[in-house]
């Protein structure tokens, strides 16, 4: 695996932000305020539709090990996107879990908590880039 640069890192962070975002948290239920994104959408669609979310979360997780993340978070991640499918696959209920669970948001606060502990001239440099693009920052609280 290459070793990436700062540019390259900035430009995989934002990629992996914008899919999350699109996938868990891109739609607003009014006056309740509940956010969903694509997943649970898609996961209607019967037997295609899980698989089809779980792609998208596998990529992710591909764009995050580019990171080189240690092996307790890699598995963390893997174990979120598995739970997700798993529970996914249940009519219905399968899909208002995918909705809550938010597996990739999950993921990124791991990704950026790594980063942020590991690496933080990098993450400071994200959010500079992140601030001036004033593109949406996802919040995991």
């Amino acid at each position: 695996m290459n070793t990436m640069n700062a540019v390259q890192r900035i430009a995989t962070l934002n990629r992996i932000r914008k899919f999350t975002y699109l996938m868990d948290s891109a739609f607003r239920i009014p006056i309740i305020g509940f956010r969903f994104g694509l997943d649970p959408i898609i996961g209607l669609v019967p037997g295609a539709g899980d698989l089809v979310s779980t792609a998208f979360s596998a990529y992710l997780i591909y764009l995050a090990a580019r990171f080189h993340l240690p092996p307790q978070i890699f598995r963390q991640m893997i174990f979120n996107v598995a739970l997700e499918a798993a529970v996914g696959t249940v009519p219905l209920v399968g899909d208002l879990f995918d909705a809550c669970y938010k597996s990739n948001i999950r993921n990124l606060a791991l990704l950026e908590k790594h980063l942020g502990i590991d690496d933080p001239e990098t993450t400071e440099q994200i959010n500079s880039v992140i601030t001036q693009t004033k593109e949406p920052t996802l919040t995991t609280k």
